[in-house]
């Protein structure tokens, strides 16, 4: 069964449910990005495997995991309680039948406050440059994805800031990969978790800055 590598900084308060909902026989990779509130602990005490990522940067998590997982297929889900890990078999499922190479997962949003404002806006706007510069059909970059693991070692990603989910997107794109997008229910993350990519608006300009470069290179 697939493994689920979940970026983690600061998610102690979000971790026991997201790990608790994982569906039986998925492998949970918690990389670990300088967590000050005992998010490792908590990840370990409930069955993951910890990674202690001392590289800052999202992208410097997610490959970090990507490279401890085992497992043929490997998920991506964020770790702050706003997707919910039991929905996993929905990405994962096309690239375990050989129907899809790469699967993301479209967010939804299931109430109010689950995506802020500048978020989706921002989200927009890179829907459309991604479209632009691919000629996919996407609207979202999908944090819930699924993929093979030896092919996206293959790609050979580089970026490790906000850049990385959008540079796998693109890159799978240029080599040719049936990239399928589908839709995910988003809810507000877990209370008292703030997202570091969307969360302000400050980090929503940074994430947009790191996307840009990947889309100019």
């Amino acid at each position: 069964m697939p493994d689920v590598v979940l970026p983690c900084l600061d998610e102690a308060g979000a971790l026991p449910w997201v790990l608790g909902r994982l569906p039986a026989g998925y492998r949970a990779i918690v990389a670990d990005n300088g967590s000050t509130d005992g998010s490792p602990e908590i990840a370990a005490a409930h069955g993951a495997t910890v990674l202690r990522v001392p590289q800052r940067g999202f992208g410097a998590a997610a490959h970090a995991g990507l490279e401890a997982a085992t497992d043929d297929v490997v998920c991506f889900c964020d770790a702050d309680g706003s997707m919910d890990p039991a929905d996993l078999p929905l990405v994962a499922d096309p690239v375990l039948a050989g129907s899809a190479d790469l699967v993301l997962g479209r967010r939804r949003p299931t109430r109010r406050g689950a995506w802020p404002a500048h978020a989706r806006v921002a989200n927009v706007a890179l829907g459309i440059m991604l479209r632009r510069r691919t000629g996919l059909a996407l609207h979202d970059l999908g944090p819930m994805r699924a993929a093979r693991r030896t092919d996206l070692l293959g790609l050979g990603l580089t970026d490790r800031r906000f850049g990385y989910p959008l540079e796998m997107v693109t890159r799978a794109a240029d080599a040719g990969w049936r990239v399928h997008e589908l839709d995910v229910p988003y809810a507000p993350r877990a209370e008292g978790t703030r997202s570091k990519v969307t969360g302000t608006v400050l980090g929503t300009v940074r994430t947009i800055r790191d996307m840009r470069q990947v889309l100019s290179s």
